[in-house]
């Protein structure tokens, strides 16, 4: 008996430990480089910055209050006042109020502190930012052009909560699954022009389809599947109105890359016309406002990519279909 208590409290006091360092590690403030980046009052550097917050960057999609999401699908261009929410595991995450307000807002944060934020994942405050916000590799004009945007907005007060991690969101942190990521390459100058050389920066660097469209661990956001030959899963969520996706391969594969066979013109077509879907995760309404220039450059970049064989059998499941998809073994062709 006196072994056996030995052992459970040596146990007890085990968990407690790892509990301790758990709670003191993941709240640890961080260090990041600051970039010397500042906003200017160029109007047409200001319109850019706009054009990507309620465009391609899809700043709107989460930057605004829960109710008005529908609204934004509608290519509306609501304030970024904050508030929308997502509940899964890691813990309950909200989308900060990121218009000028001086008191519930970005009023009091310099140029920098954004910049950093966008850039190294790491918070005014030296907080862990979780990976939502993919911009570590986007142009330092697009970056400026987005702060001066942020910082023109009319403000709006609305106060919104912080983030809370739970448990298993604290582990991630404190043993280094999840961490800041800052940019794995300099981040490049972007001309914007119809080139594939564009499209590969709208893709990867501010729209985000690389992390969507190729296969992810959801813990470590890593990935594990060939590059935007899809068969990344969403289940039903708060927004998705019961169903689920798979996304589809977007590679030119002749069989099986989903928009191998379009032409240009129906590419910008689709992006134009906006939600089909109910519940999609793809930010139709944001995304519908992208320009032609930009659009044809992501097709020829898309066009351009290593044709993958990996086979979607569904992409899209309605309330109640069994959920998810049996995808083939992916391999390069």
């Amino acid at each position: 008996m006196k072994l056996i208590f030995k052992l459970l409290t040596g146990l007890v006091l085990l968990v407690m430990a790892l509990m301790i360092y758990i709670e003191i590690s993941s709240g640890k403030k961080l260090d990041a480089p600051y970039p010397e980046l500042r906003a200017v009052r160029d109007s047409a550097v200001i319109a850019r910055g706009k054009y990507l917050a309620y465009g391609p960057a899809h700043c709107a999609s989460c930057h605004v209050p829960m109710d008005r999401l529908k609204d934004v699908d509608q290519g509306i261009e609501v304030p970024l006042s904050g508030g929308w929410e997502f509940d899964i595991p890691p813990g309950t995450f909200r989308a900060p109020n990121i218009t000028p307000d001086m008191e519930t807002g970005i009023g009091k944060l310099t140029d920098s502190e954004l910049a950093r934020t966008l850039r190294h994942s790491v918070g005014s405050d030296g907080r862990f930012i979780f990976p939502f916000m993919p911009f570590q590799e986007m142009s330092d004009e697009d970056l400026t052009a987005v702060i001066s945007f942020l910082r023109s907005q009319e403000p709006v007060r609305h106060e919104v909560k912080l983030t809370e991690l739970r448990l298993v969101g604290k582990a991630l942190v404190a043993f280094g699954v999840l961490k800041p990521k800052g940019p794995a390459i300099t981040p490049p100058v972007a001309v914007k022009e119809p080139t594939i050389e564009y499209g590969r920066y709208i893709a990867n660097n501010v729209a985000n389809c690389r992390a969507c469209h190729t296969k992810m661990d959801m813990v470590t956001g890593s990935a594990i599947g060939p590059e935007f030959a899809g068969g990344n899963e969403f289940g039903v969520d708060p927004f998705s109105e019961g169903y689920s996706f798979v996304t589809p391969n977007l590679t030119p594969h002749k069989e099986y890359g989903v928009i191998a066979h379009w032409s240009e013109e129906a590419f910008v077509g689709r992006f134009k016309a906006g939600r089909v879907h109910k519940g999609s995760p793809m930010p139709w309404g944001s995304f519908s406002k992208m320009d032609e220039t930009e659009l044809k450059a992501l097709y020829r970049y898309l066009m351009s990519l290593k044709p993958v064989a990996n086979k979607i059998e569904k992409t899209v499941f309605a309330p109640g279909e069994e959920f998810p998809a049996t995808i083939a073994n992916s391999s390069i062709e």
